[in-house]
């Protein structure tokens, strides 16, 4: 009798608890903001190491390291004259004036133009950089002059005198772009600043694109209360096309002067980035093949011209672009830093200024993931990086000195850190998340990895989570039948009962070197996926072969045979939740979004038996309609790979639909263009297939908007709560 007593006041506890918690909305996550995440943004690192700015309330404000607290504000937008929106800033390197941007209005993902003020700390004096609106302003080294390109040409203007001096003249849209980048290389090698100020300040490194080959996507915009759609034509190389013919040109700014660098005669290439070694005299150049499976780093005379192969990295698969970031020149003159998978694992490597390997600095089964910083105070330089030592699915900050010795790791909380490093790596400001802990940023003191401050706690935000009862993630892994082990997680019912049946929705990306299954808090839609669970729905999400922080060969294996592999685990995870007690087997769904949408519409017509439902938003239905760089990457061209783009796409195999498929794009979506659900919906159609689908006008690939995402996530909830 007493033990039934127990039981009940239990109950009585439990459905009190969850009725006092209040209920997510699809608004708190869209229109109201419910769930904010405090950070701290634009952080700029002063020269003296001692102090950090950034920008808050429309203010650019500097704090000090040691104390974490503001010492001065340096500048108030709304106080200036004229009253000014700053949406970022940066520093001449005297820090005596700051470059303000203001007005951005984006282009394409990254790209943008703005209007820039140049504002003088000293005097308190602003003045419009250029007339019309420009892009990539930046400091020369002595502070005295900017670039900046407008209207696809580069130029600079000397601050004190006024004078403004044109670069080049031959930039015309869809034709010729000089000092920024075309729409591949903004959108996959994330490049779209594209000049480069030389050390002593005498030159500037630049771009030049020509477009012409290159052939031209056309979608129509439906402009509200206008009478007839705008043509919107712009240039994207698809899979096996042509792409723009990139050159490398060196701008003398006293001999008003251009020379022209030596890349090779083959002009289907890549120069996905560029870099001044510190003596201002040489240009590094970095130069991938079409595969993209070979790597030169290139050392160009400013002077001539001449280039010289410096170093190679060659690929069976595929080379990283994002390593290319990794490159850095110590401040000896005599060796550089770089980042290569040629043993398995990404890990950093010191070379010679000749190119000869010195040693393997860091090494073993795990990845070196990204190099924060480098301490070259002291007589052996220290390299500061995120590494997946301890878990693939957490990143921890270490130090290592290049001699690959006194290795220590940093990272005082287990979980998924991102490091912003001061220039001279005496402080960082860390960035932390854990499965059940919201962002936390701290400011820490590099020596002795002392906490000096925690600036952002997010405890208002970790309030509102626990007042609207969101569930932690419950992760899990399993074996598949082809003896691969995948992790994943899953979100469960505030009130779940393991005797009971519950749906489960799948969610995933599952793209190449992606990852959703991590140590961290939040994710992609995880407020919708937290008000699932709330509707008594089970959410799981699992990380594939294919996907990063487990090695080249994990990563590399779906290599010219995207979605493959993916597909077949996906699948198995599906026989892996019918196993459990408390799975209903008949109401197994799965949703993406992008590449994510491309495998969810996979999933289903290739799982028909075990799937009942899936949506997918913005998919790739072939990639054949994808851009060159993305798509050969990791399937060769389609001239020498067909069956790689044909075997694994939606398009192919529309006629084994059986289940509930809702798809979803936006009609102005630049990046997995519309035309790739058109084709998809028509292969349904003559498959006599039925299905749902829906547009939104004019929105790019992310849908992006608070009204807009409203309407999607009400739709998407009211498909899955009709349909699973």
């Amino acid at each position: 009798m007493h033990k039934l007593v127990a039981t009940l006041l239990i109950l009585f506890s439990l459905n009190t608890s969850l009725l006092s918690q209040s209920q997510i909305s699809i608004e708190d996550f869209t229109l109201k903001n419910t769930f904010n995440v405090e950070s701290v943004n634009s952080v700029n690192w002063m020269k003296d190491g001692q102090l950090y700015s950034a920008l808050e309330n429309n203010k650019v404000v500097k704090y000090d390291v040691t104390t974490g607290l503001a010492v001065e504000e340096l500048v108030d937008g709304g106080a200036l004259s004229p009253s000014l929106k700053i949406d970022d800033y940066t520093f001449s390197d005297d820090e005596a004036k700051i470059l303000l941007l203001t007005d951005r209005q984006s282009v394409f993902r990254r790209s943008y133009t703005a209007v820039f003020y140049v504002y003088d700390i000293a005097t308190k004096a602003v003045s419009k950089l250029s007339e019309g609106r420009q892009a990539y302003g930046t400091f020369s080294p002595d502070g005295s002059k900017v670039a900046f390109t407008r209207d696809n040409n580069l130029f600079w203007k000397d601050i004190a005198s006024g004078q403004e001096a044109q670069i080049t003249s031959d930039g015309k849209r869809n034709a010729i772009i000089n000092g920024s980048t075309d729409w591949v290389y903004e959108e996959e090698l994330y490049l779209t600043k594209a000049f480069e100020w030389s050390p002593d300040g005498q030159r500037i490194a630049y771009y030049k694109f020509d477009e012409s080959l290159v052939k031209e996507y056309n979608m129509q915009v439906w402009h509200e209360g206008q009478l007839y759609p705008e043509d919107y034509r712009y240039k994207y190389p698809k899979a096996g096309e042509s792409n723009s013919v990139v050159n490398i040109f060196i701008y003398e700014v006293g001999a008003n002067r251009n020379i022209k660098a030596d890349i090779g005669s083959e002009t289907d290439i890549y120069i996905p980035r560029i870099k001044w070694l510190k003596d201002a005299k040489t240009l590094s150049i970095q130069r991938l093949n079409r595969l993209q499976n070979q790597l030169d780093i290139l050392h160009t005379d400013a002077s001539t011209g001449k280039s010289t192969i410096i170093l190679t990295d060659k690929s069976e698969t595929y080379i990283d672009f994002t390593f290319c970031d990794d490159l850095t020149y110590l401040e000896d003159g005599k060796t550089f830093l770089f980042s290569s998978e040629k043993n398995g694992f990404k890990h950093f490597y010191l070379y010679s200024l000749s190119g000869e390997l010195v040693r393997q600095i860091t090494s073993g089964p795990w990845e070196a993931v990204s190099l924060a910083g480098v301490d070259q105070s002291t007589k052996t330089p220290v390299l500061f990086y995120t590494s997946t030592e301890e878990s693939p699915m957490e990143r921890a900050l270490y130090r290592i000195d290049v001699k690959g010795k006194n290795k220590a790791k940093l990272s005082l909380d287990k979980g998924w850190n991102r490091v912003v490093m001061s220039t001279d790596t005496r402080f960082y400001i860390n960035y932390f998340t854990g499965a059940t802990q919201p962002q936390k940023v701290t400011l820490h003191q590099s020596k002795g990895n002392k906490l000096v401050k925690v600036l952002k706690d997010n405890a208002a935000l970790a309030k509102a989570t626990k007042d609207h009862g969101f569930a932690d993630k419950e992760f899990f892994s399993f074996t598949t039948s082809q003896g691969t082990d995948l992790n994943g997680y899953f979100l469960k019912p505030a009130d779940f009962d393991p005797n009971k049946k519950y749906p489960v929705l799948l969610y995933q990306y599952s793209g190449p070197g992606s990852q959703n299954v991590t140590n961290a808090w939040g994710g992609g839609h995880f407020f919708w996926h937290q008000m699932l669970t709330q509707k008594g729905y089970i959410v799981a999400v699992v990380d594939t072969r294919g996907t990063g922080g487990r090695g080249e060969q994990f990563k590399k294996l779906t290599y010219k045979q995207l979605g493959k592999y993916e597909t077949e685990d996906h699948i198995e995870a599906a026989h892996y939740f019918r196993k459990l007690s408390f799975v209903d087997v008949s109401r197994i769904g799965i949703w993406g979004w992008s590449y994510g949408g491309y495998m969810s519409s996979l999933v289903l017509f290739k799982g028909a038996d075990l799937f009942k439902t899936a949506i997918a938003v913005a998919p790739v239905t072939t990639w054949r309609f994808y851009d060159t760089i993305y798509t050969e990457r990791y399937l060769m061209r389609p001239q020498e790979n067909a069956g790689g783009y044909d075997d694994n796409s939606p398009i192919t195999h529309a006629d084994k639909l059986k289940g509930n498929f809702l798809l979803i794009h936006g009609t102005g979506d630049d990046n997995v263009h519309f035309q790739n659900s058109v084709a998809l919906q028509d292969a349904l159609i003559r498959e006599g297939k039925q299905f749902e689908s829906f547009y939104y006008p004019d929105k790019t690939h992310g849908i992006s908007g608070g009204k807009y995402r409203y309407h999607l996530y009400t739709m998407m909830t009211n498909f899955i709560i009709d349909n699973l």
